[in-house]
């Protein structure tokens, strides 16, 4: 009898654990190759407003240095990007009121890149993102 239990449950979890969808995988550390290519996209795309420090321009365009919005929850940071963002912020106390438009044009490989490299620059120390992660806040539209 016991044999039995055991053997329904097992052939129920295999079941059930090959239906579950699994998370977008996150990146593991980045390399210097992803670094580069995110320099390069963020110089072409971002720094005329977060500037090249990444210290932004008060009141206008927000800072890239140890926010929430940079170090906070990836799905939160990805869609910016994706969606810009039209209202107010604060940050530190300071508020932000510039437009920030859409970049979703930017491929999800080219998104994971510069946030990747916005993440891990400018005395930030935070994980990778990858491009499943982005494909996957993409695809929630």
């Amino acid at each position: 009898m016991k044999s039995l239990f055991l053997f329904t449950f097992l052939i129920s979890f295999t079941a059930f654990s090959q239906t579950k969808k699994a998370a977008p995988k996150a990146s593991a550390a980045p390399g210097a190759a992803q670094l580069a290519r995110g320099k390069q996209i963020y110089e072409n795309n971002c720094m005329v407003c977060h500037q090249e420090t990444g210290d932004g321009v008060p009141g206008l365009n927000p800072p890239l240095i140890k926010t929430p919005w940079v170090l906070g929850e990836k799905p939160k940071l990805i869609n910016v990007i994706l969606k810009g963002l039209q209202e107010p912020i604060e940050i530190n106390g300071e508020r932000y009121n510039n437009i920030m438009p859409a970049n979703d044009f930017l491929s999800d490989q080219e998104i994971s890149d510069v946030l990747t490299f916005v993440r891990t620059n400018f005395g930030n120390n935070a994980s990778a993102i990858s491009a499943a992660e982005v494909k996957a806040v993409r695809d929630r539209k």
